[in-house]
């Protein structure tokens, strides 16, 4: 197995931060990253450890002004700048992989920009995997007031502190020009979920107080795919790859893939 780390030319020719773990032999299959809010790709060790033992191949990304990428720090123009970014990584992996499904795993805002990035390329994906995204319904419950985003990731008390020492994850206000390119997004994709018709699997922690059960009940009633599945995880928070039970989380993931690779 073997990691690397590199970058590419993203919009406006920010320097945009990837890496790459492949397994020993041959891929089976890709599993591209896109990570959340004020994150990174190093936050997903836990999905590398469980799928490159299997075979899978995974590439990473961190947006632009996250991570390592360039950028003021989770500050975006427009979510088209994401979308954009993440078509010359797709790119990159595709020149690199050129015979290997590609199955698009999004992560909260990731997840945002996944959908979004779906219903414009799903030509050249394999399917999608969303943990912790979905869409704008008056079912969800309002963000906790005063509650630290910290404490809602996950029950383990380690991701947490992880999470709060980490020098990579931006902590700070969000800037007062990304709100209104991430409204647009937000009211965007329940319009576009509609045209999503390759196969999907959506993932939520049900307990989360950001409201990930109902909103990703709402996209999967919303998206167009015949072949789509919904996994609801009752007691976990925001972050169901680094809760306690994130094995059965990723054998569930691995089924899911299983089944369309062998097909």
């Amino acid at each position: 197995m073997s990691h690397d780390e590199g970058t590419f030319t993203g919009l406006r020719d920010y320097r945009i931060y990837y890496q790459r773990w492949l397994p020993e032999g041959p891929p089976r299959a890709v599993l591209l990253v896109a990570h959340g809010y004020a994150e990174h790709s190093g936050r997903y060790t836990n999905l590398v450890n469980y799928f490159l033992p299997l075979g899978y191949a995974v590439y990473a990304l961190d947006h632009r002004g996250h991570g390592r990428s360039d950028g003021e720090r989770v500050q975006v123009d427009s979510y088209e700048d994401y979308l954009t970014d993440l078509k010359m990584f797709f790119d990159l992996v595709r020149a690199e992989q050129p015979a290997l499904p590609i199955y698009l795993v999004g992560h909260s805002m990731g997840a945002a920009i996944s959908t979004a990035y779906a219903a414009r390329y799903q030509q050249e994906l394999a399917g999608l995997i969303l943990s912790g995204g979905g869409i704008n319904t008056d079912k969800a419950p309002p963000r906790p007031a005063g509650m630290d985003l910290s404490q809602m990731l996950s029950r383990d008390p380690a991701v947490a502190a992880a999470y709060v020492n980490d020098p990579l994850v931006y902590r700070g206000p969000a800037p007062s020009g990304r709100a209104s390119a991430l409204l647009q997004m937000r009211e965007q994709l329940p319009a576009l979920v509609g045209r999503i018709t390759l196969p999907i699997l959506v993932m939520a922690g049900a307990a989360s107080p950001l409201g990930d059960g109902p909103r990703s009940q709402a996209l999967f009633a919303a998206v167009g795919s015949a072949a789509k599945t919904l996994c609801l995880y009752p007691d976990l928070l925001h972050e169901i790859f680094n809760e306690p039970e994130h094995p059965q989380v990723f054998a569930d993931m691995e089924r899911w893939l299983t089944a369309r690779i062998t097909a």
